[in-house]
């Protein structure tokens, strides 16, 4: 008997230790892998920073042992988040300056910037946020109060959108903008010959070439505001659209110090300098970094009337917004790029930007595969252009784009362009995927308004009923995948992320409810409660 309980001890002792030691398992999960199949899991072990094996709970603790075992009691895990189209160190340097979101009339706007200032002397006041289509007179503001309040400091208040400055007259003075002064590919708005303050798309640059760079530290110190933003909102990675070479380098350098560990895809500004430096050199790529595609603007927005429509704007006769890069120029550069290995993902609202971005496209690609070139927001297309994206073009959209601008969209657009404008689901099923994200900080950085927007289309007071566009509307399914596994294949890195498989890096999100199952009226409420990057917490 004593020789049968030893051969009973030996045999349970050697099957633990014929098990593979892994660095976590976790068990007692809902897991969405969003694989090929869509399956779920209840269980998955973590090993170097790589999930291993995903399946059963007896499957993963029969193979694997480990010091860490976490149990999810039964909290629902999806792969990390990946924000297709953001603002990352915009959103660090937005937590710097005025912060004018949400402000319902340009009194409120003057009072905040008034309070900023005596909490915060600067030489150059800087703000951003504003919408005067949230205010109760929806037309542009002028310089005049600003003028009044400060006279010797210039301010310059970036719309919400990023594409239009309402600067004082100490700002146009210091930029030589005055009522003689013309640029392209944009609009210095005039009363009576003279600036009213307000800058459209291309005249930013003027003024912004006045204003005091960031620090080493201050950069620094935005890279990670935005960084804690993010992780507490379940993002992984964020696709930041349009960076110069100096702020590249400073995110590789604290990445490489273990200073920064969120992965960022990074597009590089179409700048000379950086088209010249990159380009040549190659795709750079390590474990957190991505560089290997180039953000181009080709018009403006659709809420300062900057985005380049085929005809008129309805609310504003004879003015069609411009074209930030003329057709002719967007051809000469995507053939540039389409030369070297380096994607082209282009800003484009109007229809008329999107048809001269697709015909570029087309003609830089001919004889090419497997380029993935992206047409960022993709927001107003005539009916026959979404044909383009059958061609291997991917839609790069933001579903709260469409929940915010439906108050007066169609205004600006009229009752039949407005059919081809935010079309998610046409655009999904021409291009076969969509890659989703916020276009933070112009939207909120929560990926759960995202889900929300994508399948209900309504804001958070529920209107309208039965949503805007409902027949534009995404599956949960497709929106999930749209947030993970086609954000990532849209990278180039679908081998890697975007699903909860082995071989693949175990970035995972722990959700407070099961986005999959709840009701869509709470699905903004969803919270992250835990983010892990590597197989750890995510800090």
């Amino acid at each position: 008997m004593k020789k049968f309980l030893f051969l009973i001890i030996l045999i349970c002792l050697g099957c633990e230790y014929s098990k593979e030691t892994v660095d976590m398992i976790v068990l007692n999960a809902n897991i969405y892998t969003v694989d090929d199949n869509f399956s779920k899991a209840e269980s998955f072990a973590v090993k170097d920073g790589k999930f291993v094996a995903v399946g059963t709970e007896n499957l993963i603790t029969e193979k694997y042992s480990s010091e860490t075992v976490v149990d999810a009691d039964g909290k629902t895990i999806i792969p990390g988040i990946i924000d297709a189209h953001c603002h990352f160190y915009g959103l660090g340097l937005n937590q710097q300056v005025v912060d004018l979101v949400g402000t319902e009339s340009y009194e409120e706007v003057l009072e905040l910037v008034k309070a900023f200032q005596e909490q915060n002397p600067s030489s150059f006041i800087r703000g951003r946020g504003w919408d005067q289509n949230d205010w109760e007179i929806k037309e542009f503001p002028t310089r005049k109060e600003l003028d009044e309040l400060f006279p010797d400091i210039p301010v310059a208040l970036e719309r919400v959108d990023g594409h239009a400055f309402l600067v004082n007259q100490k700002a146009l003075d210091l930029a030589g903008i005055d009522g003689q002064t013309q640029v392209e590919g944009g609009e210095i708005v005039k009363e009576a010959g003279q600036p009213t303050g307000v800058l459209v798309d291309s005249p930013m640059n003027l003024v912004e070439a006045t204003m005091p760079p960031p620090s080493r530290a201050e950069q620094i110190q935005a890279l990670k505001a935005a960084q804690k933003i993010c992780f507490d909102y379940g993002l992984t990675t964020v696709n930041d659209a349009g960076l110069d070479r100096s702020v590249i380098e400073l995110i590789d350098s604290l990445q490489q110090a273990g200073e920064l560990s969120i992965r960022v895809y990074a597009m590089i500004s179409n700048r000379k300098e950086n088209l010249d430096y990159y380009l040549d050199k190659g795709v750079r790529k390590t474990e957190k970094l991505h560089v290997g595609s180039v953000k181009v603007y080709a018009d403006g927005a659709l809420g300062s009337r900057g985005a380049a429509l085929k005809e008129p704007y309805s609310d504003h006769p004879g003015h069609f917004g411009a074209m930030i890069t003329p057709a002719e120029d967007m051809e000469e550069l995507a053939m540039r790029i389409a030369a070297s290995e380096y994607q082209m993902n282009t800003h484009a609202i109007g229809d008329s930007a999107n048809v001269a971005v697709l015909r570029a496209y087309q003609k830089a690609l001919e004889n090419k595969t497997d380029r993935r070139w992206k047409v960022e927001h993709a927001q107003v297309i005539s009916p026959k252009d979404f044909e383009f994206f059958k061609q291997g073009i991917i839609p790069s959209v933001q579903p709260t784009h469409a929940t915010s601008d439906m108050y007066w969209a169609e205004d600006r657009l009229g009752e039949d362009r407005i059919k081809g404008a935010y079309a998610f689901r046409t655009l999904l099923h021409a291009a076969g995927l969509v890659a989703l994200g916020t276009d933070f900080p112009v939207e909120e950085v929560s990926p759960f308004l995202t889900f929300y927007a994508a399948v209900a289309r309504k804001d958070l007071e529920n209107y309208p009923e039965g949503g805007f566009m409902p027949e534009e509307v995404l599956s949960r399914e497709e929106t999930l995948k749209g947030m993970t596994i086609w954000a990532a294949y849209s990278n180039f890195e679908e081998n890697e992320k975007g699903s909860i498989e082995p071989g693949k890096f175990a970035d995972f999100v722990v959700l407070s409810e099961d986005i999959m199952s709840i009701r869509d009226e709470d699905i903004p409420n969803v919270q992250a409660e835990q983010v892990y990057i590597d197989g750890r917490i995510a800090e």
